[in-house]
């Protein structure tokens, strides 16, 4: 999804009829190596503890904790070797442009992101008892990927600082509409919304039904950003709406 939303923002602002993406390739493939590298790190005993994934053995179960945990370090590295990268953008690409595309997944993956996100869930900083704890834990925990990869399509692509804030935008609603999903998702796989106390969930906090209004309330702010744009954003706009509709 990450990836996706990155190559469909540069599309959106190229200004090309047939893009190469080769200037986003880089940033695309960098952000789907954090969230690998994220998923490994949940999974450990330390964090979520989980067995399987998706099906199969987590890779702690398979391969050992502490291979489990250098297969993260891995991931995370290797994805800022490829962000920072510039001959792998191709020519024409500004270096200024690569150094803030590589300062922005710094700032999406860390303490101020998706760790900082972690941080919460796992219960270090702020109780999660009420929905404006729950919407900042996942606006840092997966919202911040979310925005970093609509924002930086749009960066690469050539867009305007303001294009690229509202691309950034329109990434963060959509990752929290994601999200509320999931939470909605797994409340009807398990017949039951999930205990608020237990495992803090949007459905938990507000019911279904206020969760699912949540999400429509995302899907429009996601057509409101993209307003100013052409056909070009229509993969962006399918994408929000894919994020709210989805079952599975």
């Amino acid at each position: 999804m990450r990836p996706v939303l990155a190559l469909a923002a540069f599309e959106a602002v190229s200004g090309q009829t047939d893009p190469s993406h080769d200037a986003v390739l880089p940033a695309a493939c960098a952000v789907e190596l954090v969230h690998t590298y994220s998923l490994v790190h949940d999974d450990l005993p330390c964090m979520d503890d989980d067995d399987t994934r998706r099906g199969r053995p987590t890779v702690h179960i398979q391969f050992g904790e502490a291979l489990a945990l250098l297969a993260g370090d891995a991931l995370l590295t290797e994805a800022f070797a490829l962000c920072a990268n510039a001959p792998a953008y191709g020519p024409g690409v500004p270096a200024e442009r690569i150094l803030r595309a590589t300062s922005m997944l710094a700032k999406a993956a860390g303490r101020a992101g998706m760790v900082g996100g972690q941080s919460i869930d796992l219960g270090f900083e702020i109780p999660v008892n009420d929905e404006g704890a729950l919407t900042l834990l996942h606006l840092r925990k997966t919202g911040e990927l979310f925005r970093f990869s609509a924002a930086v399509g749009a960066l690469l692509g050539g867009a305007s600082d303001s294009v690229v804030d509202a691309m950034g935008d329109y990434g963060e609603a959509l990752g929290l509409a994601f999200q509320i999903s999931d939470d909605l998702l797994d409340a009807a796989e398990d017949e039951e919304v999930r205990d608020a106390a237990d495992t803090p969930s949007f459905p938990g906090l507000l019911g279904e039904e206020l969760a699912r209004h949540r999400c429509q309330e995302l899907l429009a702010r996601c057509d409101d950003l993209l307003s100013n744009l052409g056909p070009e954003a229509e993969p962006l706009r399918l994408l929000a709406w894919y994020a709210v509709h989805r079952d599975h």
